[in-house]
């Protein structure tokens, strides 16, 4: 028994080092560009600083590069110059505090809280503020170069300038992730959906319990998603190589705002369908309506890539509607899932290029 119980732990080690190493490459994988980025950026801040102001140590050109372009995934161009704003303020406070109270324990003391107080009374980003305290303090400690302590303010410009090219230039946001992110979310809607469908059919109280759980999870993909499309749009707008991804990126913006509608709501009616399966009387006509939006979502998911998805499911959405009248259930639970149905149905044939008089003119009178 002893050395079962060893072998097993031997057994969980090895597995665990297993998945730590495979999620210390996929982090290195991910991080690729941003290293890119910042490894050329902060060579390029360097050799122009140095050739063209003639700064010997241009540090600060240095360290505002690579702070302003991080390892963090939405490196956008407003990011990026809101971090840049923040650097150079606490550069430009740090070196006029010196100039006047010089340098020293109590002045580094003085010249870091006028700096944090200073930023943010101009930004509500903590980052910004934080940013900007880290540069005042390069200013308050190192001693003053040749060109004086303002000689880092044109450094801090250098850097600021060059993590704005370089952002524009070598474009670092993860087309094959963020599209990642939209498959799980339309797969996660259908798989809610076909749980919910499954419990109708049933009488199944602990199906619809699994779909509501899982619907509830969809918030982080939904976020995630968002964030992953507001840095590519934000990338796409000033890169000269990616100017034929705006229309495209136009689109998932479209796709992303009927998505947030669409599990709103799933949700209610997963609330619904919740309560209502308890008495475990099985509800054929329900089910087959929550299997066709079922369908639906599983179309609308695939109508980025295939124009065939797009025109399908807007047959079948347009169908569902045709069937969504309250009257089809006795009970007024069961009549609120086809309440509930109907916003489903038309939010997404209104995405779908059906005019909304028309698709209003779908569902039956209520």
């Amino acid at each position: 028994m002893g050395d079962e119980t060893r072998a097993l732990k031997r057994l969980e080690r090895s597995i665990r080092r297993r998945l730590d190493a495979r999620a210390a490459l996929d982090r290195v994988v991910r991080s690729l560009p941003a290293i890119v980025q910042i490894v050329v950026g902060a060579t390029a801040a360097y050799l122009l600083a140095r050739g063209l102001l003639g700064h010997e140590l241009p540090l600060v050109a240095v360290t505002v590069t690579i702070v302003a372009l991080g390892l963090a995934r939405d490196a956008t161009p407003r990011r990026v110059v809101e971090i840049v704003i923040g650097i150079n303020i606490g550069i430009a406070v740090s070196a006029l505090l010196v100039q006047v109270i010089g340098q020293g324990a109590w002045q580094i003391a003085v010249i870091l809280a006028v700096t944090l107080v200073v930023a943010r009374a101009v930004s509500p980003s903590a980052p910004f503020a934080i940013a900007a305290g880290v540069q005042s303090m390069l200013v308050a400690v190192l001693p003053a170069p040749d060109g004086g302590v303002f000689a880092r303010s044109l450094d801090g410009l250098v850097g600021g300038a060059m993590a704005l090219l370089i952002t524009a230039l070598i474009p670092r946001f993860d087309l094959v992730r963020q599209r990642g992110e939209a498959t799980s979310l339309f797969s996660l809607l259908e798989q809610s959906l076909s749980g919910l469908h499954e419990s109708l059919r049933a009488g199944d109280a602990p199906a619809a319990e699994l779909a509501l759980a899982r619907i509830r999870r969809s918030q982080a993909l939904i976020d995630e998603w968002s964030r992953s499309l507001e840095s590519a749009r934000g990338v796409a707008a000033v890169s000269p190589w990616l100017r034929s991804q705006r229309a495209r990126l136009a689109e998932e913006v479209r796709l992303l705002a009927v998505a947030d509608l669409t599990t709103r709501h799933v949700r209610a009616i997963a609330r619904r369908v919740d309560v209502i399966v308890r008495d475990g009387r099985p509800r054929p006509v329900l089910a087959e309506l929550v299997e066709s939006a079922a369908e639906v979502v599983r179309l609308l998911g695939r109508s980025r890539d295939d124009e065939a998805a797009r025109y399908a499911a807007r047959a079948v959405a347009a169908v569902l509607a045709g069937r969504c009248t309250p009257t089809a259930v006795e009970g007024v639970g069961d009549q609120v899932v086809i309440v509930l149905l109907r916003p489903l149905v038309f939010d997404v044939l209104v995405h779908l290029g059906t005019p909304a008089d028309e698709a209003r003119a779908l569902l039956p009178p209520l």
